[in-house]
């Protein structure tokens, strides 16, 4: 059994151009339960924000009878945090300003997929 269970997933968010760090992270406590990062990232901060933003997203949207958060994004002048799942795992990627959100996006919910397939807890 692999000690980096969502190690492939990590690394193809992190092939992105202008990605700098991918995470696996707890929704509930916002700890790190895989990570990918570049040198100078700071994961447990970031996943602790990430952790935090998502579940009161998705937590917003239910009460107001949306429906499930299916992606999340903070937008500041530094860079982008985007974020994808629910249940107990959230997938977290940390970007440039300039890197192409659409891919991104597209990249975060095949890796959901891909986690639902192999019995993932994301939901």
């Amino acid at each position: 059994m692999s000690t980096r269970p969502f190690a492939s997933i990590l690394d193809s968010l992190t092939r992105q151009r202008w990605v700098t760090a991918a995470l696996v992270v707890s929704e509930r406590d916002g700890i790190v339960v895989e990570s990918n990062l570049q040198i100078g990232q700071s994961g447990d901060r970031v996943a602790a924000l990430a952790a935090s933003l998502y579940r009161k997203a998705r937590l917003s949207a239910q009460a107001a009878g949306l429906g499930a958060v299916s992606f999340m994004q903070l937008e500041a002048p530094g860079g982008r945090i985007c974020a994808v799942g629910g249940g107990d795992l959230v997938l977290v990627v940390v970007a440039e300003p300039a890197v192409n959100v659409g891919l991104v996006r597209v990249e975060l919910l095949r890796a959901v997929g891909e986690l639902l397939a192999a019995g993932g807890e994301v939901a």
